[in-house]
């Protein structure tokens, strides 16, 4: 019987990668590049995502996975990326105006004054979506205010997956995952929302969604020459990487999962979206689950940003190691007995430049400034737990810990302890990827539904347990 592979296109803010994915749920091969963001040429100091490079690169990294997986055995792909992003498109799916990209300040003051267009509060109730400046909702205003002509003559608006599903297949439609990311939707219709877009301005006819899963097309000659794959292969629809890193931790309703990287984002799938002042004004966010009938509430923060600053405030001495090699010294240091009960006190919220270390004095060593921020922000996890749980009118019994933060182990005890529950922290840390073949797998009739497919690959933890 013919192996089958599912190729996943993988966009992030720093790596663009192709992954080959088996039915088992395991990697047969990957490569990666490295992605980062471009000047825009219209506007000075403004920062865009280069499709067509990154695209390039996406065709480089499945060439690379191709001289380890045989081409004859891809019979799917699918594609994920960050959310928010995208850009207007004409009929033939031609950008109208570069991807913005959600690290580019333009659209700072046009959430600060969205009000003017519609009360920031009633978008919240709207939408689900909280107070972030890239969100979608304020690409598309900045473009009606300063390139009219983009709004005018747009046929469509496509997010990222979606501007390489239609390279891919030349359809022009979104999936509801990246949708659910834009403060742009209904919760409660799962669509676009007519009073939002009527606000601002824009017809809702140029907005297309479909579901995660959803056989979008087949694969064209054009791209299949440039990726080195056969025509015909389905393209089924992605979507955003956190919804998808939820289907792929194997994370059920009401379970709590911590995606920890750079950025933490805290949230569980459930049926209970509480949207009102307190839970607006606690950061709370809400966007659309994978799987229709479920939301992602959840909460974030900087995390693994904070300690890449410690790293290279205090380790410089070992810059030239790896990271990997440094990060292993650091987590050494900071477990050692006499570290454990240090005064040392960390807020870490340095992205908001209220960070404070206190207890400092002329004895204070490296790793207690290290082992204060690992314990301040599992603090941060507890608080976070407890208002999603109130909110979403659940109890956790465990946290599942996903991303490159599950692989700290000294970490997960300290979180546990916190918590007072366990933590299952994943082995498999390519959550996202996961969850997207998944769905792809489900579409070509692998699996007869994305919960059976979830129940028979996902859930490979190892348990830290409260001390």
């Amino acid at each position: 019987m013919k192996k089958k592979i599912v190729l996943v296109f993988d966009c992030g803010a720093t790596n663009v990668r192709a992954i080959a994915i088996k039915e088992n749920g395991e990697i047969a091969a990957m490569h990666s590049l490295a992605n980062a963001t471009c000047p825009d040429p219209y506007f000075p100091s403004g920062l865009i995502w280069n499709v067509d490079e990154i695209w390039k690169k996406l065709c480089t990294c499945t060439h690379a996975v191709l001289k380890k997986v045989d081409p004859e055995h891809v019979s799917a792909i699918t594609t994920t990326t960050f959310g928010v992003n995208g850009a207007p498109v004409d009929r033939n799916g031609k950008l109208l105006y570069p991807v913005i990209s959600w690290q580019c300040q333009r659209t700072v003051p046009i959430m600060d004054t969205i009000d003017k267009y519609i009360p920031l509060q009633r978008l919240y109730e709207i939408s689900g979506v909280n107070k972030y400046s890239f969100n979608t909702i304020n690409t598309l205003v900045w473009l009606k205010e300063n390139q009219p002509h983009c709004i005018d003559n747009m046929e469509g608006f496509l997010f990222m997956p979606s501007l390489f599903i239609h390279k891919l297949t030349g359809q022009l439609v979104n999936d509801a995952t990246m949708a659910g990311t834009s403060m742009l939707t209904d919760m409660k219709t799962r669509s676009f929302s007519d009073e939002i877009l009527a606000a601002i301005g824009i017809p809702n006819r140029f907005f297309k969604t479909e579901e995660a899963g959803k056989l979008v097309g087949e694969l064209l000659n054009k791209p299949s020459s440039e990726l080195g794959l056969r025509s015909g292969i389905p393209v089924v629809a992605g979507g955003h990487d956190t919804q998808l890193a939820l289907i792929g931790s194997g994370a059920e309703e009401n379970e709590a999962v911590l995606s920890s990287g750079t950025w933490e984002i805290l949230m569980t799938r459930t049926r209970n979206a509480d949207l009102n002042k307190n839970t607006f004004s606690a950061g709370l966010t809400n966007e659309l689950d994978a799987v229709p009938g479920l939301y992602n509430t959840g909460i974030q923060w900087l995390a693994s940003g904070v300690l890449e600053w410690i790293r290279k405030m205090f380790y410089n001495k070992e810059l030239t190691l790896s990271p990997e090699k440094v990060y292993e010294l650091m987590i050494r240091e900071a477990s050692e007995k006499n570290v454990r009960h240090s005064r040392i006190k960390f807020k870490p919220d340095l992205n908001i430049r209220e960070g404070i270390i206190s207890g400092i004095g002329i004895h204070t060593s490296r790793q207690e400034i290290y082992r204060a921020a690992l314990e301040a922000l599992a603090e941060k996890t507890k608080e976070s737990l407890e208002l999603l749980q109130q909110t979403g009118k659940f109890k956790a019994e465990s946290l599942i810990v996903a991303g490159g933060g599950s692989k700290n182990k000294l970490w997960n005890q300290i979180r546990a302890n916190k918590l007072g529950i366990p933590v299952k922290a994943l082995k498999q840390t390519e959550t996202t990827v996961l969850g997207a073949a998944l769905f792809a797998y489900v579409t070509i009739g692998t699996f007869r539904s994305i919960q059976k497919a979830a129940d028979a690959i996902c859930g490979n933890f190892y348990y830290v347990y409260p001390e």
